[in-house]
């Protein structure tokens, strides 16, 4: 995603990338060869031309040995500044070429024409025949490549080895044949396992909990967003997935703090920035348990004057589902 202009999050963000890139002690090139992305996208990502995919971030923390919390936490803001969730990741190169050479040629053999009865009972015949044709083939072809005082022993060759595969089509035809004692039967599946990429806890079990550890700010819904006085920028967060709403906040100062809360709600959850990591990433309140059509309330208090500002907004409803039309039978009389 190539950004028209500059931001302070997007810098920010390339700026941590380039600390980690020169941890690695790759360059450009080594990182294209030990990652997804080419030599051009990391100089677009390094450079602060474009925004980098989630991907990206967390495969050169992955070479950097670094924990990819702060990363992501810068990458998140920088995403959101840009309007809307980051878009796919380019795709991976091939390691190795798919390109395979073409097999040699093989000599033309003419076939020799010769009838096979088929056993309707168990149709074993069709694949002695196939074996019969195929040696046949063989036998006539290596006897055009073999010298005459050699024919001899390879003809025997050739039959012994024409008779192995009869012999083995018939009884592999036979061993499959259904309904015969002791047939393999097909495998039971195993039952599908569970995803564990999906959110940890809906509704009342999320109460209380980290929107990052209870997986449900995966992608969630802004319902509003306001920049205070102080600068500071301040996100009512939504998961229609989890059923919960929170607040997040970044571009504020040490000691600022913020509050959330569901109108009507019993619980009032509030989170403070308490060091400089934090002020260069973000905070965020825990969840509350939030219904479709209930008003959400964030409130953001400076460190500087204490002055609070809140707003409000409401969690839009679940579209109703199409209702099934019911034909009724045609009347008889």
């Amino acid at each position: 995603m190539t950004r028209p202009v500059s931001s302070p999050e997007g810098d920010r963000l390339a700026s941590a990338l380039r600390e980690l890139r020169a941890r690695t002690g790759l360059s450009m090139a080594g990182l294209a060869a030990r990652t997804a992305f080419s030599k051009s996208s990391w100089e677009r990502y390094l450079n602060g031309r474009a925004l980098p995919p989630r991907t990206a971030v967390e495969e050169l923390c992955r070479l950097a040995d670094e924990p990819v919390g702060r990363c992501l936490a810068l990458w998140e803001i920088a995403e959101s500044e840009w309007g809307g969730r980051a878009r796919q990741a380019e795709p991976a190169r091939p390691a190795h070429p798919a390109t395979a050479p073409p097999p040699p040629a093989l000599p033309a053999a003419q076939p020799t024409t010769s009838a096979t009865a088929i056993d309707p009972g168990t149709g074993a015949g069709a694949g002695a025949g196939a074996a019969t044709a195929t040696a046949t083939a063989t036998a006539t072809a290596e006897d055009r490549a073999t010298p005459v005082g050699h024919r001899g022993a390879a003809a025997v060759a050739v039959l012994a080895s024409a008779s192995a595969a009869v012999f083995g089509a018939i009884a592999l035809t036979l061993f499959l044949l259904p309904g015969q004692h002791g047939a393999p039967q097909p495998a039971a599946q195993p039952a599908a396992s569970p995803s564990v990429t999906g959110p940890r806890c809906r509704g009342t079990a999320c109460e209380g909990g980290s929107p990052m550890d209870m997986r449900c700010a995966t992608a969630p819904e802004t319902l509003a967003e306001r920049v205070t006085a102080t600068g500071a920028s301040v996100q009512l967060r939504y998961s229609r997935e989890c059923g919960t709403s929170w607040t997040r906040m970044w571009g504020a100062r040490i000691g600022d703090r913020i509050e959330s809360e569901a109108v009507g709600g019993v619980r009032t959850y509030r989170a403070e920035v308490e060091d400089r990591a934090e002020a260069d990433t973000y905070v965020h309140t825990a969840m509350t348990a939030t219904r479709p059509g209930t008003l959400v309330r964030t409130c953001f208090t400076p460190t500087a004057d204490g002055r609070r500002e809140c707003f409000e907004a409401r969690v839009g409803r679940d579209p109703e589902p199409t209702p099934r039309t019911r034909t009724s039978p045609p009347s008889t009389t």
